[in-house]
């Protein structure tokens, strides 16, 4: 457990730099909302990673590992990326912040790979549910780096500085990776490319058959469309509210921590109780109402100076958002790991992470040219709408009283590895 809190935030901090601090320093550099909007479009990494995934389980760096050396071989580019925005002027080296921010996300996107593997290699079955949920919330309070302590830093020092600081809290799980040991199924590779290529898919399509792997693999595409959308853009929605950068990082640092601390805890110890398919229920309805606290919020209008009362209404925004949104990708994650094969790990866990990532990249790049249109109110109510979807899938897919049984264990067809 504690090796998978020290990999989530090292997975996490990349995102939510991409996710809030990025959004905010080109608010601030002048940049309008369409343009904030697209920039979600450099993370295409994270919808095609599953291209180059079989590479992380076919091949081993010449250092560390199948698994340890992709993950410290990333972690390093990621340090040093991160380190150079600082140096780009995003108004006048628009096309080098570009190339700059989509290496950021392909770099964080391989790291994924290696650690969604490693981290499925490490954790028994009867442990994917509390792994998976302390993951995940690693990954969230990871994003009190960028989201909170940088926007902080950014009221008092350059950016250049700024970013620097922020490289530097890659070097935990830098330190973790070269002290862990390799999981002992990362030993066992496929024998060819091919292999790692052509069985992960064939082995997910034989197990669930095409009616059924498609129902899944919508439901990975959907379940977190709404909620994607609703933060998208949040940190300037904040901005627009009238809340100064220092407040919204102060108040970020706050509130969204401790309901994402109960939400490791809680939501660990529920799956335990619950299981896999009615937690993605339950979690996934406290998921859904968490939007319309932003509309709630967009609702109040713009505040000239916030005071007392507005920025308690922004702590309460914000740590249901971290409540609720954390407890469903805890729920969400488990199952995608249960339906992964042990055998096929990071292409098979990049394939359903990458779907999962489609609506924060694509849909997101609209959501710029969406609250011009809507409004903010508007635009909240329809991520409200667009979560619907997901959760009807749960129907048949996680059915409330269906079978917590690890899918791929349950119903494998495998060939030997090497094909």
């Amino acid at each position: 457990m504690a090796i998978c809190v020290v990999i989530g935030f090292s997975s996490g901090m990349p995102l939510y730099l991409l996710l809030n601090l990025l959004p905010a320093w080109l608010h601030s550099e002048g940049l309008n909302l369409k343009t904030i909007g697209l920039f979600a479009l450099i993370q295409f990494p994270y919808t095609w990673k599953f291209v180059w995934s079989p590479l992380a389980d076919r091949y081993a760096l010449p250092w560390l590992g199948r698994r340890r050396g992709w993950m410290l071989a990333t972690q390093l580019g990621l340090l040093a990326v991160i380190a150079s925005l600082g140096l780009v002027s995003p108004r006048e080296q628009l096309g080098t912040l570009i190339v700059l921010t989509s290496l950021l996300a392909f770099l964080s996107a391989t790291q994924d790979i290696a650690i969604d593997a490693y981290r499925r290699e490490l954790l028994p079955d009867a442990e994917l549910g509390l792994g998976n949920a302390v993951h995940v919330n690693a990954y969230r309070l990871a994003g009190l780096v960028p989201g909170s302590l940088s926007l902080i830093l950014a009221d008092h020092l350059p950016w250049e500085q700024v970013f620097l600081v922020t490289a530097l809290f890659m070097l935990p799980g830098m330190a973790l990776t070269l002290a862990i040991a390799e999981p002992q199924a990362s030993l066992a590779a496929p024998r060819t490319l091919r292999a790692a290529v052509v069985e992960p898919l064939r082995e997910f399509i034989l197990r669930q058959g095409w009616k059924s792997a498609a129902l899944v693999l919508a439901f990975v595409l959907l379940y977190k469309l709404g909620d994607s959308m609703s933060t998208a853009l949040a940190t300037p929605f904040y901005l627009e509210m009238g809340y100064t950068k220092s407040q919204i990082g102060l108040i970020a640092k706050h509130a969204g921590l401790w309901p994402a601390v109960i939400g490791a805890l809680l939501g660990g110890i529920w799956m335990l109780r619950l299981g896999v398919n009615r937690a993605l229920w339950l979690f996934g309805v406290v998921q859904l109402a968490s939007i319309f606290g932003f509309a709630w919020l967009a609702a109040q209008g713009v505040h000239a100076q916030p005071g007392a009362g507005e920025l308690a209404d922004l702590a309460l925004v914000i740590g249901f958002e971290a409540l609720g949104v954390g407890l469903g990708t805890a729920a969400f994650v488990a199952f995608i790991a249960r339906t992964t094969h042990p055998a096929y790990t990071a292409t098979q866990f990049a394939l359903f992470t990458s779907l999962m990532s489609v609506p924060r990249i694509f849909a997101n790049s609209a959501t710029g040219w969406l609250v011009e249109e809507l409004g903010w109110v508007g635009f909240f109510f329809l991520c409200a709408a667009l979560a619907v979807p997901g959760m009807l899938l749960l129907l048949r897919v996680a059915p409330w009283n269906g079978s917590d049984e690890p899918i791929a264990l349950a119903k494998a067809v495998v060939r030997p590895r090497g094909g």
